[in-house]
């Protein structure tokens, strides 16, 4: 049985990886604000806010065999309107968050010898889309801590990321809670839809399994066609 750190499982993509993980796997999961809700023994549980110092973290002994970083913000406004602020929050939440947890939790980690990180960007970090300019900074910072962790961490640990288009989860819900709303942002994708927190949590799945061992240093991109592809 393998045992993995989830940080932001208790809503959302985190908490549907967590349902898909925990009933064969030992999941140590972080939450800032909510309890887990789901009642099963292989579940340890810890109040976790990551933008607090490194030293309130919790201790952990178990060896890691994997890492999932989804603490993010979505943070939509014109540039002129973004005030500093904004842009050293959406950093703290989606940056160094993820740098501290690694920090933390690095040599459990090592121990485990083919352990795997996954951390989360956005769509919004490769391809230019206004309003973005405060998290699509963020995320892209994310994805550069990726490729050099991958490279630097290689051959124990792998390191990827996931970059979603608008997925439906309650950190979305203010952008999807009418039908117009939905609708729109629906007919923006290729496939005509936007991804549900599950098919996300598949992913995650799969590369922290053994299925992904060849898998490092990448930025997947599940957005349903919206970041390469234009259909007239």
């Amino acid at each position: 049985m393998k045992t993995y750190l989830i940080v932001g499982g208790t809503s959302g993509i985190g908490l549907e990886t967590v349902k898909i993980l925990c009933e064969n796997n030992k999941l140590i999961v972080f939450s800032r604000k909510n309890e887990l809700t789901l009642d099963n023994e292989n579940i340890k549980y810890y109040q976790v806010d990551v933008t607090k110092d490194l030293n309130e973290f919790p201790e952990i002994s178990e060896s890691l065999n994997g890492l999932v970083y989804l603490p993010g913000t979505i943070t939509l406004k014109p540039f002129q309107n973004l005030k500093l602020e904004d842009f050293q929050y959406d950093m703290e939440i989606n940056f160094y968050g993820a740098i501290k947890t690694v920090k933390k939790y690095l040599n459990n980690l090592k121990t485990s010898q083919k352990a795997s990180i996954v951390l989360f960007s956005s769509v919004a970090a490769q391809t230019g889309m206004p309003y973005h300019s405060s998290i699509s900074s963020a995320k892209s910072a994310l994805e550069g801590l990726t490729r050099s962790l991958a490279a630097e961490f290689a051959p124990y640990i792998r390191v990827n990321c996931i970059a979603p288009s608008i997925t439906i989860t309650p950190l979305a819900e203010k952008f999807i809670n009418n039908e117009t709303k939905l609708k729109a942002l629906e007919e923006r994708h290729p496939l005509k839809r936007i991804g549900s927190a599950s098919e996300i949590a598949k992913l995650v799945e799969f590369l922290l399994s053994n299925n992904s061992e060849f898998i490092t240093g990448q930025i997947i991109t599940v957005d349903g066609g919206i970041g390469t592809l234009k259909i007239n």
